[in-house]
């Protein structure tokens, strides 16, 4: 495809820039592929503003017909162009930010706009920016991932005398969003696993996500079973989760869903596990660590609650995700091969005036989550605020292919891992370790339980309020108080 033919006018001059922080600038505006270029007339290149059209999330536009001409000389002596017309574009991006392009002359305007809605609505994911975005510093021929379950299994001495490596998904014909490989109990074989995945919904059959080395206990993640209104019942899927607690005797199921919502899910053929059925499994929330049971999470589809519910557990039990490398590894596991639907759930953001379907922010949730836990446990986590800040708008617009498509399918089908880069392996890089660490940290191997208590939760004013002069005065107090930690650290 030819970006050239969405482009209805390249460029125009004389146009007014309006952002948050910066005074009205008078510069030219370019419409590209996939960003918009803004340069001011003195030529300063620091002056730049290049905006990626995927994070625009609303246009609007209104122009104006104006009887007669301002002065038609400037003081200078030069001609202007007459105002008999003019227009406004305000761009909402997804990142919350506003923009205001004031353009001289209504044809123009209105053809910047189409070329701006056409542009940044493009589905073909080999169409988008990551797939032609080559950074000096980084090679395609890098490793694209941070781990894979393979070597994730690998380094899990302990628990490989109960549970094993299956790679029944490894052509995704079982479970089209679960990764090639999943561990699940040794005492289960594939075919199984195969009769288990046709009795839950999507083919997510259970499998472990974490294990606790202080009690051998597990958490697992699957989608919700499909016993319908006449309770079916599936003796394999019964099976497995009995082998998950053979020798310990007990286990809780948490369902994300609101009692109501399961007990609707019935009515289309979902539903919840029976006491009957699984009689060794308690539908209670308990906490993994002080009860010493394993834990199955589910909810709907198992693609987003779900997700949240094991990553924050795993956040609180396990102090190796808390440094940088291993948030990030945790979230390539429970996100990324998990098969959180990125470009269905970040399709559009809240300015939105599309009718949203499928979209759903359930990754900021999380990202929120962990910065409520990093206020209370300022010294737990190994990672800062400036890192959630830039992966929330990396989710929804980004030079990298790591948030593109919804499954490990899609983006091994779209070649993502081949032709693009990935973001975890640039944040790693030292120069962003520096920048997104947490100069506080202190490791410890306690799990951190926070309060969830109302007064407990404070509104994420660095995301939320992120474009008000609020925000400005908070991100200076930070980061004189990081300088101020550091120095302080080198001089002991």
């Amino acid at each position: 495809m030819e970006f050239s033919e969405h482009i209805k006018t390249a460029n125009v001059e004389d146009v007014v820039l309006r952002r948050p922080f910066h005074p009205p600038m008078k510069g030219t505006l370019c419409v590209t592929g996939h960003h918009l270029l803004f340069s001011n007339r003195d030529g300063d290149s620091s002056r730049l503003v290049l905006l990626l059209l995927r994070n625009i999330d609303a246009i609007e536009k209104s122009v104006e017909n104006l009887l007669g001409y301002s002065s038609l000389f400037s003081s200078t002596g030069q001609s202007q162009r007459p105002s008999g017309s003019s227009g406004t574009i305000t761009l909402k991006c997804k990142d919350l930010c506003v923009l205001q392009l004031d353009i001289p002359g209504m044809e123009e305007c209105l053809n910047i706009a189409r070329s701006i809605e056409s542009l940044s609505s493009l589905d073909s994911v080999s169409d988008m920016y990551p797939f032609f975005y080559r950074p000096l510093k980084l090679s395609l021929q890098d490793q694209w991932g941070l781990s894979s379950p393979e070597q994730d299994y690998a380094q899990m001495e302990e628990l490989q005398d109960r549970w094993r490596l299956s790679h029944v998904n490894r052509d995704y014909s079982v479970c089209p969003s679960y990764p090639p490989a999943v561990i699940v109990p040794h005492s289960v074989d594939d075919e199984t696993l195969v009769k288990v995945a046709k009795f839950r919904h999507g083919g997510r059959f259970p499998v472990l996500c974490y294990y606790h080395r202080k009690n051998g206990m597990v958490i697992m993640r699957s989608s919700q079973p499909l016993t319908g209104a006449n309770r079916k019942r599936c003796r394999e899927d019964e099976l497995l989760l009995q082998a998950v607690i053979d020798g310990s005797g007990l286990g809780y199921i948490i369902d994300t869903r609101s009692n109501q919502q399961a007990q609707q899910a019935r009515m289309t053929g979902g539903g919840f596990e029976s006491k009957s059925s699984y009689s060794c499994w308690k539908r209670l929330h308990r906490q993994l660590e002080r009860d010493g049971h394993s834990v199955l999470v589910h909810g709907s589809e198992g693609t987003d609650t779900t997700l949240l519910v094991s990553s924050l557990a795993q956040l609180i039990l396990d102090p190796n995700t808390r440094t940088l490398a291993g948030f990030l590894g945790l979230l390539e596991r429970e996100w990324l091969q998990a098969g959180h639907p990125f470009q269905q759930r970040c399709a559009h953001s809240a300015y939105s005036h599309a009718r949203l379907r499928l979209e759903a922010p359930v990754f900021v949730l999380l990202l929120d989550c962990v910065w409520q836990l990093a206020r209370q446990f300022p010294l737990a986590m190994g990672f800062s605020e400036p890192l959630l800040l830039r992966l929330a708008m990396e989710v929804y617009a980004s030079d990298y292919g790591t948030f593109l498509c919804n499954s490990d399918q899609e983006r091994c089908a779209a070649g993502v891992k081949e032709r693009t880069h990935c973001l975890f392996q640039s944040l790693l890089r030292p120069s962003e370790r520096e920048r997104y660490s947490n100069p506080l940290y202190e490791p410890t191997e306690l799990a951190i339980w926070p309060s969830v208590q109302p007064q407990s939760l404070q509104l994420w004013r660095g995301l939320f309020l992120r474009w008000t002069q609020h925000a400005v005065h908070l991100e200076e107090a930070q980061v004189e108080l990081r300088n101020l930690v550091i120095e302080c650290r080198g001089a002991s």
